[in-house]
């Protein structure tokens, strides 16, 4: 979330920053509203625990004097004002609930050089690659054979059975099939082969606990997005940043140990509660589907390096995978809630003629940090020694990648003539060196 202080020292500049992001002012000035309110019953709690604790003073006073009457009265008026410093004491606490709360749902102050705009038209692409441009190739025209989308190429290869996937769980559950679910398995390997030992391989839970959840931004904000295990009040992960995120929940670090780098792959879970009717066909929305991601804790200093190095990672595999692709700096309204500064990948299928986002690689300053209280002691320290002071670490996150529609890009960018999927070179080593997958 926000540091408080930020909105307090210049809300004229907080509300410019946010409105950026399409914030009203008023839910800043809520937030400050309730923060003040606080702040005051406070004052009013504490003077009056200090007043009851004199009061109890002065009773020792008057029964040590044997003023039984004097003794009384005192009692009398320090259990009524106790009274009233609880009630003071309870409305400090309500409002200081209702500041937290408007500051959960409050969403990052975007980076200056995020570009400005509302929505995903005024993103704005900083590059795009393609096979070949390198020797100067010029950008590949869609073929005749690839105009086919993957689902159906799924279908008649017998890789990819959405009807039984439904069967099974209901829409949006997809069901890989031999080479299918092969590839799936290569492409997790391949991608954790490549970030190894750079980043440090976790296998997290994907079910976590509420303040885990909590930390990254995704609740309660968009708690209709995610699954919940009621019974046991459990959250399936969206993301495999939710885990790595909370890492190390409450604990300070050395900043000689920063960066620390994580990767995970895992399965993730979302609803897309708000894409009813949009993308519903075979994978390019799903509610699971499997993924690689990359986590860094850094130093505020070493933030946009770590976010560089992720989107490079992700890029030269994009690469390796012979796949055009784009990136995209998104404009302050397309930033997920958390979110400073992120760029997009996203690769051409040729199938579905789409752009397909692949990748977001995020920077949050300490918005995440502060939620999940994770701190690094800094190495500079004064005469006495002992280190400089706590800090916020920055977090950073991207997927090295997700698969589903990688898998489809690649089964509709390898399509060949002849109707069988050519696979690209990078994978021989984990499809056993067979890259042509053909009907069965």
């Amino acid at each position: 979330m926000i540091d408080i202080r930020v909105l307090r020292a210049d809300p004229d500049a907080a509300k410019a920053a946010l409105a950026r992001r399409g914030v009203e002012a008023a839910e800043v000035d809520a937030v400050l509203e309730a923060d003040t309110a606080w702040s005051a019953r406070l004052r009013v709690a504490e003077d009056m625990r200090a007043e009851v604790k004199e009061l109890s003073r002065l009773v020792g006073q008057a029964k040590k004097a044997g003023d039984d009457t004097r003794a009384a009265d005192l009692s009398r008026r320090s259990r009524e004002l106790g009274d009233d410093e609880r009630v003071a004491a309870a409305e400090a606490e309500a409002f200081l609930e209702q500041r937290q709360t408007g500051l959960l749902y409050l969403p990052n102050i975007p980076a200056e050089d995020a570009p400005d705009g509302m929505g995903e038209d005024d993103n704005v692409e900083v590059r795009r690659w393609w096979p070949g441009q390198d020797e100067g190739r010029p950008a590949p025209q869609r073929a005749a054979h690839q105009e086919i989308p993957h689902w159906e190429i799924g279908e008649s290869l017998q890789i990819l059975d959405m009807e039984r996937g439904a069967r099974l769980a209901g829409s949006m559950f997809p069901l890989y099939r031999g080479a299918g679910a092969r590839l799936l398995r290569a492409l997790t390997a391949f991608a954790i082969d490549r970030h190894a030992p750079a980043y440090e391989e976790i296998r997290p839970p994907t079910v976590v606990l509420t303040e885990t959840m909590t930390s990254t931004g995704h609740l309660p904000k968009f708690a209709d997005d995610a699954y919940h295990v009621e019974r046991d009040d459990l959250w399936l992960i969206p993301t495999a940043e939710v885990p790595l995120t909370s890492l190390r929940r409450g604990e300070i670090v050395e900043e000689s140990e920063l960066p620390l780098r994580f990767t995970a792959a895992t399965a993730c879970y979302r609803r897309e509660a708000g894409s009813a009717g949009r993308d519903t066909r075979g994978l390019l929305r799903v509610h699971e589907f499997d993924k690689v991601e990359l986590f860094a804790y850094t130093t505020p200093e070493g933030a946009l390096e770590a976010q560089a190095d992720i989107l490079q990672r992700a890029e030269s595999m994009l690469r390796d995978l012979e796949l055009p692709y784009r990136v995209l700096d998104l404009c302050c309204g397309d930033l997920g809630g958390p979110s400073a500064r992120t760029f997009d990948l996203e690769v051409y299928a040729p199938g579905v003629d789409r752009w397909l986002e692949v990748s977001s690689v995020s920077w949050y300053r300490d918005y995440q940090a502060r939620r999940a209280n994770v701190r690094f002691r800094s190495a500079g320290g004064g005469a006495g020694g002992g280190g400089g002071p706590l800090q916020l670490v920055h977090t950073v996150n991207g997927s090295a990648l997700a698969w589903p529609r990688i898998w489809a890009a690649l089964v509709e960018n390898g399509r060949q003539p002849d109707g069988t999927v050519l696979l690209p070179e990078c994978l021989a080593p984990y499809v056993g060196g067979d890259l042509l997958i053909k009907a069965p």
